[in-house]
């Protein structure tokens, strides 16, 4: 039967691919040689440290118990590595609109290379300095590299429109392409070759030293604010300011927030919720059908923004489907009789989770191009970096609360509480839709004769 399910995602795989390499000129824009060199230099090296990211994926948690640790061990690890990144990772970030975001995104390659050598000890407090390390380097990758390319793109004068493909590319090509493959190479080394759990994180540490050479000889440096004399507080100062000034930041931190939230709470809980009574699973191959059903989500974000499709539409069905599908979990509890004996294959409620997991990953793909487009355009530039971490700071409150109580509640209650957070979403992006849609057409008014405002016409915000 498993082998029948990944030949059937296998062809999906390829068909998504070969869609995505061969779509009509009405899906594209028409670009320039310098963009497209441009696009391919940061579609290869954000490829790379997304490799670097997902080939430790799939056995983060198996390695943890490999020695030894039982799930009250293995959260406080996760709960060490989501603090790091509210705390540390939030400052070290934000610093990036300052001193350069090639800095910061080379900073993300030492600073992750380290988390992977921690791997070899079996220590408890070695673990936790590269739990740490992890954290710092999570909120560099999704602050620094993404505020290098917005501003690296603006600076070239390249069409903003343009920024759609680079986003959909990315995804497509970082969280699908690469990651199955990561997925496959570490399920490889682990199962087919036996050289042990820490083999993924080893070969991890090769491709984040393949990118951070390209960026070094590569990419040039841009900035945020360079204000010299500006402190870091009141840099995050400003960058508060500016939330609480923008309705539509506001809610798109929130949105992006309780997504991300659930995202990493599911991150956490597959592995046990697919095999509750130490059924015996491919940890490499499943992660690699999660990683094809987001790219085919990406694909389809693509789609949508190259027709024009408004993300704040879009979206709002997107967080309601990956709500429905996180109940998923809670339906088989109640349909399906808990296994009682331990071992064997994946069981029949298993199957059925895997499916709504399936579906839910096909979500994150279309959300990860949709939130980036969506930053690009409501996000000032010059607090890019700052904002985007303080966005990262409730989430990691969330994850690290989560964690902290794994023990105290249920697969089916935690499962309950995701898909809850996932409908808010989908209310704050219809307000953000309201929002947006009121300030696309403000009215533009002249003075007549009498000093009276007459209403001539409608401009279009920036934002």
């Amino acid at each position: 039967m498993e082998f029948f399910f990944y030949l059937i995602f296998g062809i999906l795989a390829i068909i998504c691919a070969a869609s995505e390499l061969s779509k009509g000129q009405k899906d594209k824009y028409t670009t320039i040689p310098a963009f497209e060199a441009f696009k391919n230099n940061y579609l290869l090296v954000y490829s790379l440290m997304m490799a670097g990211d997902w080939l430790q994926g799939p056995y983060v948690y198996a390695l943890y118990q490999h020695y030894g640790y039982d799930q009250g061990d293995i959260g406080r690890l996760f709960i060490a590595g989501f603090g790091s990144s509210m705390v540390f990772g939030t400052i070290v970030g934000s610093l990036a609109d300052k001193h350069g975001r090639k800095r910061a995104s080379i900073l993300y390659c030492i600073t992750y290379i380290l988390s992977c050598w921690t791997k070899h000890s079996s220590s408890f407090a070695i673990l936790m300095v590269g739990r740490i390390l992890g954290g710092i380097a999570t909120s560099l990758l999704f602050s620094a590299f993404e505020s290098w390319l917005v501003a690296e793109h603006f600076k070239h004068n390249f069409e903003p429109q343009w920024l759609s493909l680079t986003f959909s590319k990315a995804i497509f090509l970082g969280n699908g392409l690469v990651a199955i493959v990561a997925g496959l190479i570490a399920n490889f080394l682990v199962v087919d070759l036996d050289i042990g759990p820490v083999a993924p994180f080893d070969t991890a540490a090769v491709f984040l030293a393949i990118g951070c050479a390209i960026i070094i000889k590569t990419w040039g440096e841009n900035y945020g604010d360079t204000n010299e004399e500006k402190t870091l507080q009141q840099q995050f100062q400003q960058a508060w300011n500016s939330i609480l000034a923008d309705e539509k930041i506001a809610l798109l931190g929130a949105i992006q927030s309780l997504f991300e939230g659930s995202m990493y709470t599911f991150v956490f809980l597959w592995t046990p919720a697919l095999s509750p009574n130490e059924q015996t699973i491919p940890h490499g191959f499943i992660f690699a059908t999660f990683m094809l059903a987001s790219m085919i989500g990406s694909s389809i974000a693509s789609r949508l923004m190259a027709r024009s499709s408004r993300v704040e539409t879009y979206m709002q069905y997107v967080f309601l489907v990956s709500s429905a599908a996180l109940l998923v979990p809670v339906y088989n509890q109640l349909v399906f009789e808990p296994e009682v004996e331990k071992g064997g294959p994946m069981t029949s409620g298993g199957r059925l989770q895997l499916l709504g997991f399936l579906v839910f990953e096909a979500c994150v793909g279309i959300f990860w191009p949709s939130i980036m487009k969506m930053r690009s355009q409501y996000i000032p530039e010059e607090s890019r970096s700052t904002i985007m971490n303080f966005f990262r700071i409730p989430l990691n409150i969330f994850v690290c609360i989560v964690l902290y109580n794994v023990s105290a509640f249920s697969l089916t209650a935690m499962f309950t509480m995701c898909s809850t957070f996932l409908g808010v979403c989908a209310l704050l992006q219809y307000r953000l839709q309201q929002v947006s849609d009121r300030h696309r057409r403000l009215p533009l008014k002249e003075t007549d004769n009498d000093g009276d405002g007459i209403e001539v016409g409608t401009v279009v915000d920036s934002h």
